[in-house]
């Protein structure tokens, strides 16, 4: 089927290509289109992690705590979740090129506008209209694949989208370490205007104008739409401030969870009740899909959750800055580069449920060579484990979407990309709340039972500060009971390091863990036959 026949068969608003091609080639036309949305999908995938190695500085401009700096990543991520489900049906309203042309704009200039912020509030609102902006581009580049390219390249098409999903959030930190290091943290959000204006260009001249169908606004589900905002903005607030608030012992916290299940649960009922759903759960129940997309969460969550906890060790344990967290991350996304590019010919000579074991099962590896950290694990030692894990990634999302997409019909494919593209980043925000909560319950666990053995009945302690008060003594210390204070300091400090390190091991225990059950999920789904993008049919 060419192009144009599935653009009739759609009935959507995704331009024809400017010539038929053949059944088993797209024209040059979509491929310039699907190579400019995918530097949106991996921009606006960047964004969500840009910031994380430059917390600490960016917390620092614009005066607020570090409890609260996390928001400047999360009001983001919920401008993205709550914005990607809606994308396939506002772009049926103002038509594909005008709404992606227009959030392009926007994107780019909510993104400058935020190196202009000078507080926590502002900086807050300026990275939610961002992601709000930029998550349109992730599920329209998935769509255009599944729309403009023939089922021949379309493994092609889904190893580029998933290049952008796993390198984009790996070099991140890099980019923004580097950039916040050398010339500010202001630059980090003006690195969005080059490809910002070459996507402009691009899809300006290849996507084909077509008029708005405003009819379309009265047959919305707004009670669809204002039950997911609500819920999911409620939900991820939870995430958020869960773990600092102790969650349920804080009534806030209490009252946001209750606001999230009920504004949910009604949205899952309506959407399964209505005509013209916003989100088609319905596509659930296909067995693939389904269990595609408890496979994409899943791998969202040790997704998101590496490229959250690294940073934090790093910086936390090893006191490292923000460039050189990034060099770090980097080696996790260069040798994706390399790999990714060959996973199509990989799907024509093997089972695709076959692969994506193999890169889940080499992922989940990368995540328990981390359990047994010490002091002496720093950035040279997170080499290999990150090799192995760019491995591990390289070999997951192309299997996966192909898996997930396999029995879904052209007419779905929007619906399919906005739920698919949610439930991951969902999955994340999910993955990094937990983890958190993870890593804080955990050292308090380890700090308790080394705190056992640090004790003054012990020998080996009683000299240790020995030797401390009289170190404080010979180096300026004139007092002998603040001599003795700062030892006693140092001995807590010592404990609080070590149990901070084995509570890092334990929360990439739990990533490993949540990957072996993603592996273990993918043997339940059904093999891909010749002709529905799997393995053996191209």
């Amino acid at each position: 089927m060419s192009s144009s026949a599935q653009t009739v068969r759609l009935g959507s608003p995704i331009p024809t290509p400017i010539a038929a091609k053949p059944a088993d080639k797209a024209s040059t036309t979509a491929w310039i289109a699907v190579l400019a949305a995918m530097i949106g999908a991996f921009m606006a995938i960047l964004n969500i992690q840009i910031t994380n190695a430059s917390l600490l500085d960016i917390e620092g401009g614009i005066g607020t705590g570090v409890d609260n700096g996390a928001w400047i990543s999360t009001s983001y991520l919920i401008g993205e979740i709550v914005v990607i489900p809606l994308t396939d049906y506002l772009s049926r309203v103002f038509s594909f090129r005008r709404y992606m042309l227009t959030n392009i704009v926007l994107f780019a200039l909510f993104s400058a506008a935020c190196a202009f912020a000078h507080d926590l509030g502002t900086m807050i609102a300026l990275r939610g209209l961002q992601g709000f902006a930029g998550g349109v581009l992730i599920p329209m580049a998935f769509t255009m694949v599944l729309t403009r390219l023939p089922k021949g390249q379309q493994p092609i098409g889904l190893a580029m989208f998933a290049l952008s999903v796993t390198f984009a959030p790996a070099i991140g930190p890099t980019i923004g370490g580097y950039l916040t290091e050398n010339y500010g943290w202001q630059t980090i959000f003006f690195v969005n205007a080059p490809p910002s204006l070459i996507m402009f260009v691009a899809l300006y001249f290849t996507l084909e104008k077509k008029p708005m169908q405003l009819s379309l606004l009265k047959e919305g589900d707004w009670a669809g739409i204002v039950t997911m905002a609500i819920g999911l903005a409620a939900l991820q607030t939870v995430l958020e401030e869960g773990n600092k608030d102790d969650w349920f012992q804080s009534s806030f916290i209490v009252k946001l969870a209750l606001t999230a299940a009920l504004f949910l649960s009604a949205f899952i009922v309506i959407e399964l009740t209505v005509k013209k759903p916003l989100v088609k759960l319905r596509l659930l129940v296909q067995r693939n899909f389904g269990i595609g997309i408890v496979v994409n969460v899943l791998v969202g969550v040790a997704l998101f959750g590496t490229v959250y906890i690294l940073p934090q060790y790093l910086g936390q344990v090893q006191r490292y800055n923000a460039e050189q967290i990034g060099l770090v991350l980097a080696w996790t996304g260069l040798p994706q580069l390399l790999i990714i590019p060959f996973v199509p010919l990989l799907l024509k000579h093997f089972d695709v449920r076959f692969i994506a074991f193999v890169g889940i099962s080499i992922f989940a590896a990368s995540a328990f060579m981390n359990v047994n950290l010490s002091p002496d694990n720093a950035g040279d030692q997170f080499f290999l484990p990150n090799i192995v894990r760019a491995i591990g990634q390289a070999l997951v999302l192309t299997p996966i979407s192909v898996i997930t997409t396999a029995g879904i019909a052209p007419s779905d494919a929007g619906a399919a990309s906005g739920l698919s593209n949610m439930l991951r980043n969902l999955g994340g925000a999910v993955g990094t709340a937990t983890l958190g909560t993870v890593l804080t319950k955990r050292e308090q666990f380890h700090s308790n039972i080394i705190g056992q053995s640090v004790t003054l009945v012990r020998d080996e302690v009683r000299d240790r500060i020995d030797h401390l008060i009289q170190y404080f003594m010979a180096h300026g210390v004139t007092d002998a009971a603040l001599a003795q204070h700062k030892a006693i300091g140092v001995i807590g400090a010592t404990v609080h390091r070590q149990a901070l390190i084995l509570g890092f091991g334990d929360t990439f225990a739990v990533i490993g863990t949540v990957l072996a059950l993603a592996a273990l999920a993918v043997l339940f789904t059904r093999k891909i036959q010749a002709g529905n993008g799997g393995g053996g049919a191209h």
